[in-house]
């Protein structure tokens, strides 16, 4: 009996000498900005891109945003997947250089506020993180129709999946 209790203090000893050396061991190996920093509770994390998927948290108020590119130009979106074609607020199409005549404005689109003309144009490519689409539907919208432009299914269909999953929006080309 006292041999099997000197054992199974031995062995207790030795396992936590073991687990010692190992969480230091991988401390030393981790880089220093493995520590992630702190953020609110209700504060969203960036998107997280590994090549061609994206993983986006929703803000606060339950909206996925996401920052892209239209032909190389900075703009930003929401995404909605009730919106069949990616639309464009008319200010933010003219800073990538979408500026559509009056006499463009041919479709009309009904939104929550009733219905208005939009100007269908093509974007020649639009780049949200690794996943790039080209040759994209879109709509131009006046501004006072449209708070922000929405990344829809013109887009999103062009994609392998999009799916909301663990609380997140996934992107994936």
């Amino acid at each position: 009996m006292r041999q099997i209790l000197i054992l199974a203090i031995a062995v207790l000893a030795i396992g936590g000498f073991v687990a010692r050396y190992a969480d230091t061991a991988v401390a030393v190996n981790q880089p220093a900005a493995a520590v992630a920093p702190t953020r609110a509770v209700n504060e969203p994390r960036a998107p997280v891109s590994s090549g061609r998927s994206l993983m986006l948290d929703a803000n606060p108020a339950g909206h996925f945003e996401v920052e892209g590119r239209i032909d190389g130009r900075r703009i930003d979106f929401m995404v909605d997947t009730g919106a069949s074609t990616v639309a464009l607020r008319e200010s933010d199409a003219a800073r990538v250089g979408i500026r559509p005549m009056r006499a463009d404005y041919t479709a009309t689109v009904s939104t929550a506020n009733g219905k208005i003309k939009g100007a269908p144009a093509k974007i020649e490519r639009i780049e949200i993180g690794g996943i790039t689409v080209y040759d994209v539907q879109a709509l131009v919208l006046p501004d006072t129709a449209l708070n922000v432009n929405l990344l829809g299914v013109s887009f999103l269909s062009r994609l392998k999946r999009y799916e909301y999953a663990g609380g997140r929006l996934v992107l994936e080309q």
